[in-house]
């Protein structure tokens, strides 16, 4: 686990509170150094027992990297809860869930692991989704990679950070007549949007996990 050098009231050492986390994301920010320069992709995630998985285009730098061995990886998700409103502008704030993961990514290239990564990638978006839509090709699969992270592993340290409640603003701004609170903020699915080209709509469209 990271030692936190600001806010240590913050972190959080519960693992399981740490992948609730990352189940709960819908995407990630996956970032290494390659050829000397940072490099930070966005892409879908999922976590399965203590190993979290990525994937990208194969032809992306960051993938690439890791067909010479095992990667060096930081993968962050954030969750935002709320809008802190202080009286004062410095004590302004957000409610949060963060988690951080440092460690060695692996290039899985045992095909039906790989298999059924993708297919747990595309149940993220839609539930059950990977058993409603025509399966990859062997050209889509080749053109797909996966990383994957043991979450347990000794070189790993997965620090989850945690920010909630209300603003805390310093004694002698209490009685200034501005306003202050918590303005929560959740992502919400809205209702399907049926493609243009569909010709006759068959069975349910996917809901969000």
């Amino acid at each position: 686990m990271l030692s936190p050098t600001r806010h240590r009231d913050r972190f959080v050492t519960d693992r399981a509170a740490a992948h609730a986390v990352l189940d709960e994301a819908l995407f990630c920010h996956v970032g290494v150094v390659v050829d000397g320069r940072p490099h930070v992709l966005p892409t879908l995630h999922a976590r399965v027992d203590d190993t979290l998985y990525v994937h990208g285009s194969s032809a992306a730098r960051i993938l690439a990297a890791a067909r010479s061995g095992p990667l060096s990886v930081c993968v962050t998700v954030s969750l935002l809860d709320g809008l802190v409103i202080a009286r004062s502008a410095f004590h302004h704030s957000l409610n949060y869930r963060s988690v951080v993961v440092h460690g060695d990514a692996r290039l899985v290239t045992d095909a039906a692991e790989k298999s059924r990564m993708l297919g747990a990638l595309v149940d993220r978006v839609g539930t059950e989704r990977s058993a409603q839509c025509r399966p990859p090709t062997a050209k889509e699969l080749a053109a797909t990679s996966v990383l994957a992270v043991d979450l347990a592993a000794e070189t790993t340290d997965v620090a989850l950070k945690v920010r909630t409640g209300g603003p805390i603003d310093d004694e002698a701004d209490l009685e200034l007549g501005h306003w202050a609170g918590v303005v929560p903020v959740r992502l919400v699915a809205g209702s399907p949007e049926p493609a243009c080209d569909l010709p006759i709509p068959t069975g349910l469209a996917p809901s969000l996990r």
